[in-house]
């Protein structure tokens, strides 16, 4: 690291558990970002925060102004435009250092595959349960690990997976998918549960690839910020 950079990253490396040669590790990773929305946006900004050295996004959405409520890297004056290139330019406004990739496509099994395949770590961030099932599918067939996150009104749940862990499909049956958190443009959203939730997936992540902590294997860990009533239920 250069001086700028580590007086950039002079918190991080003051962790004990990360140290200089976590963020290391992070400079040279690749993380894929499913979803470019509540969740999405601020996991991207935080892994680019931390130095992480690419982030490849995808998102075929809009903004929305209903978006606006919770997804805080966006603003009125942008709304109509593609949230995968608008989300790009904040990463780069933050961290130039940040090597950002933007795919502006649906994601599918098949271009899930090709694009997880060059990646060190995957972050669920979209909004329904078909996804996260494709998501756990894909990363199971390639062993990638990654980490899923749901929100719904004021509660939010977080897992994490790598091969020989108990999978969301294994939770959630994919015949049921439904069982998950419902889309946010059919349950309503509380914006700070939906940062709750990203920011533990960011948390996740880092820990993953600095080899930081104890990640979320075998466990689902739940909130509820109506009740301020936490929890992590073990499912291995």
């Amino acid at each position: 690291m250069d001086q700028e950079e580590k007086i950039r990253y002079a918190r991080m490396i003051a962790i004990p558990e990360i140290g200089a040669e976590g963020v290391d590790r992070l400079r040279d990773s690749h993380v894929f970002i499913t979803g470019c929305g509540a969740l999405g946006s601020i996991c991207a900004m935080y892994l680019a925060g931390a130095g992480v050295g690419r982030l490849s996004i995808a998102d075929f959405d809009t903004i929305d102004i209903s978006n606006l409520q919770r997804q805080l890297f966006y603003t009125s004056s942008e709304v109509g435009k593609a949230k995968g290139a608008t989300l790009a330019s904040r990463i780069k406004s933050l961290n130039p250092d940040c090597h950002v990739i933007c795919h502006e496509s649906m994601m599918t099994r098949q271009t899930a595959a090709e694009l997880y395949a060059d990646c060190d770590f995957i972050i669920d961030a979209t909004d329904n349960p078909h996804s996260k099932h494709m998501t756990d599918a894909v990363c199971h067939m390639l062993g990638k690990p990654y980490v899923i996150g749901g929100v719904s009104e004021f509660r939010g749940q977080v897992m994490s997976w790598a091969p020989g862990h108990v999978g969301y499909s294994d939770i959630f049956n994919p015949e049921e998918a439904e069982s998950g958190m419902l889309p946010c443009s059919i349950a309503g959203v509380l914006g700070p549960a939906a940062g709750v939730v990203a920011c533990c997936q960011a948390s996740e992540t880092i820990k993953h690839l600095s080899g930081a902590g104890e990640m979320l294997y075998d466990k689902i860990f739940t909130i509820d910020l109506l009740t301020m009533q936490s929890s992590l239920i073990e499912v291995g």
